[in-house]
């Protein structure tokens, strides 16, 4: 069983939470991190840089002069990649960089993560954290006696505007609902922060995904 620290707001270490390394995959498989990070980055790219080729330059395919007799370099038509104004040699087209993961292998890459934060003591649980409206520094004051000032991902039980709304000018920080966590958004995080609900709400996901796959 693995240990997870919990705090109070206070930055105070309040008790442990226990979950087993079995849900989370038992050992980390660096390839499948590497894979899932390579397909969140390539489906992240815009791929709608055009360029035109030399075929969709407006122009003549004559030659511009004759090509021997006048004691110049030869010279092709006007749409030659070779003059200003031609088409290019390898023009750019609209690409789609999509690349696709099996939802069990994204789950199983989102978990191993996980792990992998947990045994690195990167991760944390937060207690108690109410917040009535939005207060940028009150947040701010927390991850900072967290040592998460440098960058975390606060995971949250269901979608918390307030939460959300006192983290999103903190640099570095996001805050996101704990069903939409993904191993590319862990891993580009130093930390990785839950409330208690959170953490409740991951662990029994994971244990019923164990219990459906066995």
């Amino acid at each position: 069983m693995l240990s997870v620290p919990v705090y109070n707001e206070s930055g105070e270490q309040v008790g442990t939470e226990q979950i087993d390394e079995v849900l989370l995959g038992t050992e980390v498989n660096a390839a499948l991190l590497k894979q899932a990070i390579v397909m969140y980055h390539a489906n992240r790219r815009q791929g709608h840089a055009v360029t035109r080729s030399r075929g969709e330059i407006a122009g003549s395919t004559r030659k511009l002069y004759r090509q021997k007799g006048t004691g110049r370099a030869r010279m092709g038509p006007v749409r030659t990649p070779v003059r200003r104004g031609g088409g290019h040699t390898f023009a750019k087209q609209v690409r789609d960089f999509r690349q696709a993961m099996p939802r069990k292998m994204r789950r199983l890459a989102r978990d191993q993560a996980v792990l992998a934060k947990i045994r690195s003591e990167e991760v944390a649980i937060v207690d108690g954290l109410r917040f009535e409206v939005p207060k940028t520094a009150r947040l701010a004051t927390l991850l900072r006696k967290l040592g998460a000032e440098r960058g975390c991902v606060f995971a949250t039980a269901g979608h918390d505007q307030v939460l959300y709304k006192s983290g999103r000018n903190i640099p570095r920080a996001e805050v996101c609902d704990v069903a939409e966590l993904n191993a590319f958004d862990i891993l580009s995080r130093r930390k990785l922060l839950f409330t208690r609900d959170a953490f409740v709400a991951f662990r029994d996901a994971a244990a019923r995904v164990q219990r459906v796959g066995a």
